[in-house]
């Protein structure tokens, strides 16, 4: 319970930071955002040639599972879709921006709110990127929360496609839960990493 209640304290704590007026103008002003962009756009692709199991979890893939991330990202976005008959004001592809996130809400809502300022403003950007904040650290609380007892009665790719891009690192523990072996971790690995590449290349095409 530490890990999911950690996230929402952190956002908490922001939230009353800044409500209070005492934050550095130099935090609020200039080019943080962008820095903050692409500092973690960075942090994706070192993460990825930086580990030392690519290269065995792609030879240990099976064509089916291979294919596996993309009804994941297929699904995230038909159930996200759905939310714009709720929100019936919000743009359709607002609604799908905010669903590519797949729980990686770091990223997500940074790319969200530099993207869409551009075209919309800083103040609907900022709307639109609070709501993929709350949203996608919602979905990971839930990954957490959810993934050990899915694993646990067997239904393991659902565990997986339930932890979203966190499939590879917080969740993998959880996922492996349910294994008398370790057959299913290379495709665990695999459809966190195809998620973390998509993030960007998704938010960007609905931005």
């Amino acid at each position: 319970m530490k890990h999911p209640l950690f996230l929402p304290t952190l956002l908490v704590i922001g939230v009353i930071i800044g409500l209070s007026g005492g934050i550095p103008e130099w935090l609020t002003q200039g080019n943080l955002t962008f820095l903050l962009l692409a500092a973690l756009v960075f942090q994706v692709g070192f993460g990825i040639g930086c580990r030392p199991d690519a290269r065995l979890m792609l030879n240990s893939l099976r064509p089916k599972l291979a294919v596996f991330p993309l009804f994941t990202i297929t699904g995230s976005l038909a159930f996200s879709g759905l939310a714009f008959f709720l929100l019936p004001q919000m743009a359709f592809s607002d609604v799908l921006a905010v669903g590519s996130g797949f729980g990686y809400y770091s990223l997500s809502s940074v790319l969200i709110q530099d993207m869409k300022a551009a075209s919309a403003g800083t103040e609907a950007a900022t709307v639109l990127a609070t709501t993929a904040l709350l949203s996608n650290i919602l979905r990971e609380v839930a990954a957490l929360l959810l993934c050990g007892a899915m694993a646990r009665r067997c239904k393991t790719y659902a565990a997986i496609s339930v932890a979203g891009i966190n499939s590879m690192d917080v969740c993998l523990p959880l996922i492996s839960i349910g294994q008398k072996d370790n057959s299913l971790i290379p495709a665990a690995l695999f459809h966190g990493l195809v998620l973390e590449i998509s993030v960007p290349l998704l938010i960007g095409l609905f931005c």
